[in-house]
């Protein structure tokens, strides 16, 4: 495993996408770091507001009709867990992108390592974080933030409630880390995603946010967990390529958008993705 802060890395700050981009945009990262480009670590926002659905999740979990009603986007992750409901105001989310090479080949190493700068921004904002000290049950298991606690890899504020949602994922040739941390309270809207959800009471009782802990503005958050990042690898700020936009908008297009996709858990660009990898290796 390589020195990962020897490499070069890039900071996209938070910009704006809709759903499908916003993880096209990690595939597409992760494309470009396996060929030899930059590594990234960024932080985003979603545009509309957006349900991203666990890669296992079944889609009856979901209450289409309210999500259609009130604009809220619905896409599928490539990483497991239950759904989140990204507000464009009270979700924070991030993501790293490096070579598997570079990183430690087993998965909780890497998910530690690469959770560094996560704890690191809390730090910062003076809002106490840790890995669940114990195991908790179930409350609803669609729900990533109401899923039962694990201290292997839930984050968790200084008053043992949930605070932080993060996943990790592994391509032929690279990792993606992403993750959602919850800024500001969104429990109505946010259970009334999924078709037969808790009270919001139980949701507040296992979930948290910054906004809670501590008496800071989403600017000021934003900007600390970005810093946060870049200096955990010494990351120069940057910014996508014409080319990785494109092929990015192609890829939610074709993938996150899908029917598809986010229904059936069926990759329509599966197929032409094992052809190109036969064609690179004649």
């Amino acid at each position: 495993m390589a020195d990962i802060e020897d490499r070069e890395w890039r900071l996209i700050r938070e910009d704006v996408r809709p759903g499908p981009l916003n993880m096209a945009l990690d595939e597409i990262a992760a494309e470009t770091a396996a060929a030899g480009g930059p590594r990234t670590v960024r932080v985003y926002r979603w545009e509309p507001a957006t349900l991203s659905l666990g890669y296992r999740q079944e889609p009856a979990t979901v209450d289409w009709e309210f999500c259609d009603r009130e604009g809220i986007s619905v896409t599928r992750r490539p990483t497991g867990g239950g759904g989140i409901y990204h507000d464009n105001h009270g979700d924070i989310s991030y993501s790293i992108v490096a070579p598997a090479a570079e990183l430690p080949g087993d998965l909780m190493d890497t998910y530690e390592l690469l959770c560094e700068p996560l704890f690191d921004g809390f730090d910062r904002l003076d809002v106490p974080v840790s890995f669940a000290s114990e195991d908790r049950p179930s409350i609803h298991e669609p729900a990533c933030y109401l899923r039962a606690l694990h201290p292997a890899h839930d984050v968790v504020a200084a008053d043992g409630r949930k605070i932080s949602g993060n996943a990790q994922y592994r391509r032929r040739d690279s990792v993606i880390q992403h993750g959602s941390v919850l800024f500001d309270r969104a429990t109505e809207r946010h259970l009334s995603c999924f078709a037969d959800g808790p009270s919001a009471e139980r949701f507040d009782e296992r979930v948290t946010n910054v906004r809670e802990q501590a008496s800071v503005g989403r600017e000021r958050a934003v900007r600390t967990f970005e810093n946060a990042l870049a200096d955990w690898v010494d990351a120069e700020v940057g910014t996508w390529t014409d080319d990785e936009l494109d092929r990015a908008r192609e890829r939610a297009r074709e993938k996150f958008a899908s029917d598809a996709w986010n229904h059936d858990r069926e990759d329509p660009t599966a197929a032409r993705d094992a052809a190109d990898r036969e064609e690179s290796t004649e």
